[in-house]
């Protein structure tokens, strides 16, 4: 199981409202400032993500770059391993979850060995 991007998915915030509603995920505007790598972890629910301004990239299980830019809209199933990359530039996503909660709460990260990971 692994994360999906689509490049150049959307080009307003009505397209991806309307592909939340699709969905029926939650949204939540989050803005992530300059950040350093993340490890490599998974997460409980899935998620799906649209980067509005700014950019970063994801590292897949392998390791593997995958570049995010304005645009782009991203799935990550529950328990996919994936790495946020270092953030240099202010970047702004739209996020859906599942459920309505705590956003940073929501998308706590679980360590690539942590057990309950559903692969």
């Amino acid at each position: 199981m692994t994360f999906k991007i689509y490049k150049s998915f959307f080009s307003t915030r009505e397209e991806v409202l309307e592909d939340l509603k699709e969905t029926g995920h939650w949204p939540t505007t989050y803005v992530s400032e300059k950040s350093p790598e993340l490890p490599l972890h998974w997460h409980d629910l899935d998620i799906t993500g649209y980067v509005m301004s700014g950019g970063t990239y994801l590292l897949d299980e392998e390791g593997i770059r995958h570049d995010l830019n304005p645009g782009d809209k991203l799935e990550i199933p529950r328990g996919s391993l994936h790495a946020e990359g270092e953030v240099t530039v202010t970047t702004t996503y739209i996020v859906g979850t599942e459920a309505p909660g705590h956003l940073l709460e929501q998308l706590q990260m679980r360590l690539e060995d942590e057990p309950g990971r559903m692969i």
